[in-house]
């Protein structure tokens, strides 16, 4: 290959794309000049715009107009360094014929690991043949022995030998009748999860087609983020103050400041519990089993951000809701699972597995994550125990339950989400995620049909000063998860993950987790979908 074109995908929000932009600049030069090593010239294929401040696709209409010009038999490279709406671009990678090659940074910043790893998934979901490459400066091995081969041949091949097949005459047979049991059931009584609208940030990758999700027995009722808005008008005031006044009753802490447009305030807050009633009361009147609220584009403009009444409803301990007339008390002392970002297949997951971990009794709490960025750590953990492993940065904006941190509640803090990407404010749900044994797992479509992959990994601890370090270098209102994953490297675990979000649960101990997980394979298999096994179990 002699010439490429290079574009960059960006945000819908023109502040995002402004904030980001020095940042993909940075990027591109390092790639440019790793490419000129290899004898390649690039072609940006669109300009930087001097009225917005950018040069990002910004929408699906301009990158239908990018990719009009673009010859299509023309080798593609998608520079990431921040995050990215993938329908922006899908449209025209779907009908490019040349070699494409996803390309991110290595940096947990803004982020664009998270971003090409949504670009993955939906062009995987989508049948389009590409392949990936990340690097931290573009200058090791690892990353110039993939670009030469992508240069050379068109394809980047991956070491994946950390997949294998599920294999159900392996497992416990007790643990594979646990799953199922769960299956059948769940396919017999039949579940709804409701969608608050479905698509966030053009994340095609995380909607699942309704034809493959009837067969698990789910089935979606599609509501509106407007709907919600409403409701809220409808939730009192002291229903507010009571649902606030209960957290503050068990500790959490909120960081308020006097600024509405950039520190969190009270208002922000009341308004935010008015968001979790009214949420619970609409997912009871149309008897969902789990809910999923987009936020990030539409009700971001009429109410403070979802993430603290995602992480309260991810919570078997949560304030008590009650209906609005009959005064009956909705959900009560259970866990309404919540999957961020209206992600239908973290959602599914999540779903199955409440019900799993309560049929095993195990504490049922869920949450979904950013697979976000990671580097290795060596030294002492802050407990006194040396620990030398690559320790991943598991971090969502807010949905994680308390009772995945040390001391629940106490131990929370709601901090404001950033003005960048929420403009209403409203307060996050951070914390520390205790040290233990997790389930990992990601449903993805592939091929038509449904998969999933699973995995074990250890959840460690490590000193405040790295803490504070790794959320500096990501976003520190969130909460983190430092996790371990074992038997799988860094990049096998980039090159297979068809996601940017990780679905995760805690089990009492290693051999628990272990007996989960192979329920849990066995659940996903029942319910027609291909299952791996990932690392060491």
């Amino acid at each position: 290959m002699k010439e490429v074109i290079l574009i960059a995908n960006g945000d819908l929000r023109l502040s995002a794309n402004q904030a980001c932009e020095d940042a993909q600049a940075a990027m591109e030069a390092q790639l440019g000049a790793a490419l000129k090593l290899e004898g390649a010239t690039v072609k940006r294929g669109h300009a930087f715009d001097p009225v917005k401040k950018h040069g990002f696709i910004d929408s699906q209409k301009f990158g239908m107009e990018v990719f009009r010009k673009i010859d299509p038999e023309t080798p593609l490279i998608v520079a990431e360094a921040v995050w990215q709406y993938s329908h922006h671009i899908l449209h025209g990678l779907i009908t490019h014929k040349g070699p494409i090659l996803t390309v991110a940074n290595w940096s947990g910043t803004w982020p664009g690991l998270v971003g090409m790893l949504n670009l993955n998934g939906s062009l995987t979901k989508a049948g389009v043949k590409y392949s990936t490459l990340w690097s931290e400066d573009f200058t090791d091995t690892f990353f110039v022995n993939g670009l030469h081969s992508w240069l050379r041949d068109g394809r980047v091949r991956h070491n994946t030998g950390h997949v294998h097949p599920w294999d159900e005459d392996s497992a416990p047979l007790e643990a594979v009748q646990a799953g199922v049991d769960i299956a059948e059931t769940l396919q017999k009584d039949k579940a709804i999860i409701g969608i608050f609208d479905e698509g966030c940030m053009g994340m095609y990758n995380a909607i699942i087609p309704d034809e493959l999700l009837h067969h698990t027995g789910v089935y979606k009722e599609r509501l509106s983020q407007s709907a919600l808005y409403a409701k809220m008008l409808t939730v009192s005031d002291s229903d507010a103050q009571a649902a606030y006044q209960w957290l503050v009753d068990k500790g959490l802490t909120f960081h308020f400041g006097p600024d509405e447009a950039a520190d969190l305030t009270e208002s922000q807050v009341l308004d935010q519990c008015k968001m979790y009633i009214a949420a619970v009361r609409m997912a009871d009147e149309f008897g969902c089993a789990a809910i999923g609220i987009q936020y990030q584009q539409g009700l971001k403009d009429l109410a403070p951000a979802s993430d603290l009444v995602e992480g309260l409803l991810n919570n078997v301990e949560r304030p008590p809701v009650k209906h609005e007339e009959t005064g009956k008390a909705l959900y009560a002392w259970s866990a309404l699972p919540h999957f961020n970002e209206v992600d239908e297949c973290a959602g599914l997951d999540a779903l199955i597995t409440n019900r799993l971990w309560k049929k095993l009794g195990y504490a049922p709490e869920t949450t979904l994550h950013d697979l976000r960025w990671g580097r290795q750590y060596t030294g002492d953990n802050g407990l006194g125990e040396s620990i030398d492993e690559y320790v991943w940065v598991f971090e969502i904006s807010g949905a994680v339950p308390p009772a995945h941190f040390a001391g629940g509640y106490k131990s929370a803090s709601s901090e404001r989400q950033p003005p960048m990407y929420f403009p209403a404010g409203g307060g996050t749900l951070k914390g520390i995620s205790k040290p233990g044994t997790i389930v990992w797992s990601r449903i993805f479509v592939e091929g038509g049909i449904l998969k999933c992959d699973l995995g074990l990994a250890e959840v460690v601890s490590l000193p405040e000063a790295e803490t504070q370090e790794r959320w500096d270098l990501t976003t520190p209102q969130w909460p983190i998860m430092h996790a371990v994953l074992k038997g799988i490297t860094r990049n096998q675990m980039m090159a297979r993950h068809k996601a940017n979000h990780i679905q995760v649960v805690y089990a009492p101990d290693q051999a628990a987790a272990r007996h989960g997980l192979y329920a849990k394979a066995a659940a996903m298999a029942c319910l027609g979908m291909d299952v791996n096994l990932c690392g060491e179990i």
